[in-house]
C-alpha cells in the first residue's frame, strides 16, 4: 500500500512538473539557497549564457520534458558534451570547488562567462554503434543521469580517484593525481569493486580498460572478473602495459556490470588504478557493428 502511494505521489509529481515546462528544456544556475541566478528554456535546445562568477554551493538544474529519454548536455564549453539517458524530471549538477575541482580542467567553471547546453539527443546519435560507459557529467550519487560509476572504495574519498573518472573520457594513464591524470583507485583494498550502471538495457560486444601506468610508481592487475546484469560472468587477464586492453564479448544485452576480483602483479608498487573503461555497444535492438564498421550480430 505504501509502494502504491508513493509511486502515485510521483507520478502526480511528474504531472505537475510537465504542466510547468510541458515541451521545454529548462536550464537554471541556483546558488546554496535556491535562488536562482540565471535561466532559459526552450524547445528541443536550450542554451545557458551565465554572466557571472560561479560560487561556492553553486549549482545546475535542468528541466527535462520528458524521462526515460535521451539528451546531449554540457555543463561547460571546456568539457565535451555527454550523450545521456535521463529517468528523472529534474538534474542538479554540482559546481565543483576546492579539492573537488581538481580532477576538472583548471579553466572549467571559471571566469565570469559560461555556456550551458541541453538538446535532445537525434535519432542516429542514439542509433550508434559506440562507447555507453562515457558520460563526462556522471557525479557522485544516483541522479538518474546514466551511464553512472561507482565503487566500495575510492582512495581517501579524493576526486581525483573517485570512480566517476573512469567514465569521463580521459585516457592519460602516464601520470596520477589532478586533471587529465584522474583515476579510479582502490586504497589498497583487495576487495574492491566497480559498479557501471547504464540505467537501461544494452547490447554490448566489447570492453577496454586503461590500467593507469605510472610506472615504476604503479602496480598493475594481472587478472579481473566481470559480473553481467545478465547473471554471466567472465575473467580477464592483463599484463604490464600502458597501451588498452581490449576485450571482445559475446555479445549480451545487459543493465550493469561490474568489475570484481581484481588481482594484483606481483610488484614492489601497492598502487594499481583504472585510468578508463569504455564498454562498447548499442541501444538493446539496434544492429551491432564491431569497430571496424563490420557487422557482427
Amino acid at each position: 500500500m505504501k509502494e502504491a502511494l508513493r509511486a502515485e505521489g510521483a507520478i502526480r509529481e511528474n504531472v505537475r512538473e510537465e504542466e510547468k515546462c510541458p515541451q521545454d528544456i529548462c536550464i537554471e544556475v541556483r546558488d546554496g539557497a535556491g535562488n536562482i541566478k540565471a535561466g532559459e528554456k526552450d524547445t528541443g535546445l536550450a542554451v545557458l549564457v551565465f554572466e557571472g562568477e560561479y560560487e561556492t554551493k553553486d549549482t545546475i538544474h535542468m528541466t527535462f520534458p520528458r524521462v526515460g529519454a535521451y539528451y546531449v548536455i554540457r555543463v561547460d564549453d571546456t568539457m565535451e558534451e555527454a550523450l545521456v539517458y535521463i529517468t528523472q524530471r529534474e538534474w542538479v549538477y554540482e559546481i565543483p570547488f576546492g579539492e573537488k575541482k581538481e580532477a576538472y580542467n583548471p579553466r572549467a567553471f571559471a571566469g565570469s562567462r559560461h555556456y550551458v547546453s541541453c538538446r535532445q539527443a537525434r535519432d542516429y546519435e542514439i542509433a550508434s554503434y559506440r562507447n555507453l560507459a562515457k558520460n563526462v557529467v556522471d557525479q557522485h550519487g544516483e541522479q538518474g543521469c546514466f551511464p553512472h560509476a561507482s565503487a566500495n572504495v575510492e582512495t581517501r574519498g579524493e576526486s581525483v580517484f573517485a570512480a566517476r573518472n573512469a567514465i569521463d573520457g580521459m585516457v592519460c594513464n602516464r601520470s596520477h593525481g589532478s586533471w587529465p591524470y584522474g583515476s579510479w583507485g582502490i586504497n589498497r583494498r583487495q576487495d574492491a569493486e566497480f559498479l557501471l550502471d547504464f540505467g537501461r538495457p544494452v547490447d554490448i560486444d566489447c570492453l577496454v580498460l586503461w590500467t593507469r601506468a605510472d610506472f615504476p610508481h604503479d602496480s598493475w592487475w594481472v587478472q579481473a572478473g566481470l559480473i553481467f546484469s545478465d547473471g554471466s560472468e567472465a575473467v580477464i587477464r592483463m599484463e604490464k602495459s600502458r597501451k588498452p586492453h581490449e576485450f571482445s564479448i559475446e555479445k549480451k544485452k545487459i543493465t550493469w556490470l561490474k568489475l570484481v576480483n581484481l588481482i594484483q602483479a606481483e610488484d614492489p608498487s601497492p598502487f594499481p588504478a583504472l585510468t578508463q573503461i569504455e564498454v562498447y555497444g548499442t541501444e538493446h535492438g539496434q544492429v551491432l557493428q564491431d569497430r571496424r564498421g563490420t557487422n557482427v550480430s
